[in-house]
């Protein structure tokens, strides 16, 4: 009986003397594994046990399996066949929506039945409708109407009638300009290349270009000019929609400005010469921008050097300032090139938008902290002084003028002045003028003067 006992304590033994004393073979395979797959080893065993331990819960929650899929990624450039068919997709997708809008004919049946269902009486020559006929017109006019014809359009519309009814032709133009809009949307997501809510700067070239065919007002253009003029429409576009310069605009962003209606104002055959020159993007104003940098390009090299900047305008800007614009821009061996001098244009001519005063507080910020302090102040202000004396003027104290700028600006922290307290004070193209261009610092320094001048002018006329 003791012989399995003895047999099963020397076999105990032996497992007990290879545990504690590894013997060289099992040393080398310890040594043939690396850490890496001790890792992994530890890992899928961690993950076997968890497994384990979880399928033995009784309450599993299994919510996670109900959110919906929220991301999608892009087709790589080397995977053309899902490229194609994206492509392919979105312009379904946007043929379908296109659909949904009201065609011309649709419109005019709108407008019949709109005219046929007014509420008398009428307000002078402007036909009205009654809550209750704009309803009957909605259920007559089908069921791409239906989206207007509620009653929180009715109510956005109602003004101050006193029977309760909203005009008719302003309820008609209202749908007009959402078809417009919706219309638009269409035409430019057909240009976002990458599917992702915007326009790259190619994009919107691109639109541009081939826009310029239905625009009457730019008839007159030689093809050899077109690749300018998109540059010079362009530019507004990114000047004032892409503050950041992430090279991309939101198509909402395009929609949402005014600079597509002043675009499409071209479309007009009898527009206005006075409205043409006040317009960007119209045939004059684009040739007049690009003649100004042509005239300055005096070495006929097709960029513009800080020298040949200096006589832009009335000539009068500092040195300080156009140094600065040099440091602080894109240019190319000291030069600048016609896109770089569009901003330019764009800041100077437009010096009461945020986007203006952005560009011009970065020229001002010669110690980029954010903000204009006094030194700041007098570091541009002593290059007017000097011109005032070679002018032959006596020099303004820069005291007075600090003083004057700080009680205009009113800034949150009375030392310093960021480029919001710049925007908030509605002072901010004043005080620029006023530090980078003599001209410009004149014109403020005898506005008296001025305003008197113009008011004897008014009176002269007034009598005649």
């Amino acid at each position: 009986m003791m012989q399995p006992v003895g047999c099963f304590t020397l076999h105990v033994s032996d497992r007990a003397c290879q545990i504690s004393s590894p013997s060289a073979g099992s040393a080398s395979y310890a040594a043939k594994k690396s850490e890496q797959e001790l890792k992994d080893e530890e890992m899928e065993l961690f993950t076997k046990y968890y497994m384990e331990w979880k399928g033995g819960r009784k309450s599993v929650n299994t919510s996670y399996m109900n959110i919906p899929r929220f991301y999608y990624r892009l087709p790589a450039e080397d995977e053309v066949l899902l490229q194609k068919l994206r492509e392919e997709s979105r312009a379904v997708f946007l043929q379908r929506k296109s659909r949904e809008l009201l065609d011309n004919e649709e419109l005019q049946n709108l407008w019949f039945l709109l005219d046929k269902h007014q509420t008398p009486p009428m307000i002078g020559e402007e036909a009205m409708i009654n809550y209750e006929s704009f309803l009957k017109v909605g259920e007559k006019a089908g069921p791409k109407c239906k989206q207007f014809f509620t009653a929180k359009v009715f109510a956005k519309l109602l003004h101050n009638d006193p029977y309760g009814r909203i005009s008719i032709m302003q309820f008609f133009n209202y749908v007009m300009r959402k078809v417009w809009l919706h219309q638009t949307r269409i035409g430019l997501s057909l240009y976002d290349v990458a599917g992702q809510g915007y326009l790259r700067e190619s994009d919107l070239e691109n639109y541009i270009l081939e826009l310029i065919p239905t625009l009457p007002q730019l008839d007159g253009l030689e093809k050899s000019f077109y690749s300018f003029y998109v540059c010079t429409a362009v530019r507004k576009f990114f000047f004032f929609l892409d503050p950041l310069r992430t090279g991309k605009i939101k198509i909402q962003d395009i929609l949402a400005c005014s600079f597509l209606d002043d675009l499409l104002e071209l479309r007009d055959e009898e527009l206005s010469k006075e409205s043409q020159e006040t317009n960007w993007f119209s045939a004059p104003s684009a040739l007049r921008v690009y003649g100004q940098y042509l005239n300055l390009d005096k070495d006929h090299n097709g960029m513009l050097s800080k020298e040949e900047l200096s006589r832009y305008g009335t000539g009068t800007l500092t040195n300080i300032f156009l140094d600065r614009v040099f440091q602080e821009c894109l240019t190319y061996d000291g030069e600048m090139d016609y896109k770089t001098y569009l901003d330019f244009v764009l800041a100077l001519e437009n010096r009461k938008e945020p986007a203006a005063l952005q560009y011009i507080f970065k020229l001002l910020d010669i110690e980029n902290k954010g903000y204009l302090n006094v030194f700041s102040l007098n570091y541009f202000f002593r290059a007017i002084q000097e011109q005032m004396k070679i002018h032959g003027q006596e020099p303004v104290s820069f005291q007075d003028v600090k003083d004057e700028i700080f009680d205009m600006v009113k800034p949150k922290d009375p030392y310093k002045i960021s480029l919001q307290d710049l925007i908030n004070s509605s002072q901010g193209d004043t005080v620029t003028s006023i530090l980078i261009d003599l001209n410009g610092f004149w014109t403020y320094e005898n506005r008296e003067v001025l305003v008197a001048s113009d008011n004897d002018n008014t009176t002269d006329i007034d009598d005649t």
